[in-house]
């Protein structure tokens, strides 16, 4: 068996979500980002916490009517993007990127044109004590890991699309596909 080398495995993952962070700049359409901006995680094998999960610090923004990553890729940085990353992890190991956007019935409409496995869940249904971002996306992925989870928002809450993929190539992939269909479409 060989054995990785951590500190490649890391910047790896530095290059690959940095890369893939250049390329929804360049190509994302801005009404996907959400007003407190989109969020794109992507974690080392195995990794068991925020510090193993390397995000867009600060998230994908609106900047002059483009998108922009608000800070550089880092690790340890985004715990709400790290958690939902991690708790996809516990359902499928290999399944270590997520990308969160505003939620739209015209992206979901899209997203289910391309195939995409997509599953709800009810942010009026949490459970007193648990997290929206642990008990939703684990309700999600009780029978695998879908390609998209989403919840259409709550009292005070926006709804929130969330795209997994294995890797940000996956992810940004799928987000650019997206974003090129709905170019002149009303969300």
């Amino acid at each position: 068996m060989i054995m990785k080398d951590p500190n490649r495995e890391r910047r790896d993952v530095l290059e690959k979500i940095t890369s893939a962070a250049e390329l929804l700049e360049r190509s994302m359409d801005i009404r996907l980002i959400p007003e407190n901006g989109a969020c794109l995680a992507y974690a080392v094998s195995g990794a068991r916490d925020s510090n193993g999960v390397a995000v867009v610090q600060g998230g994908i923004i609106r900047k002059q009517e483009k998108p922009h990553a608000a800070g550089p890729c880092t690790f340890g940085a985004g715990m709400d993007i790290a958690r939902i990353v991690l708790t996809v992890m516990k359902f499928d190991p290999g399944m270590r990127c997520v990308a969160t956007l505003r939620f739209s019935g015209t992206v979901l409409k899209v997203a289910e044109s391309l195939l995409l496995e997509c599953a709800m869940f009810d942010p009026a249904s949490e459970p007193t004590g648990i997290s929206t971002m642990d008990w939703g996306v684990a309700a999600c992925c009780k029978e695998g890991v879908p390609d998209v989870c989403y919840d259409t928002g709550s009292a005070g809450k926006d709804g929130i699309i969330r795209f997994f993929g294995e890797d940000p190539i996956d992810v940004t992939n799928n987000i650019i596909m997206i974003s090129n269909r709905i170019i002149n479409i009303e969300l």
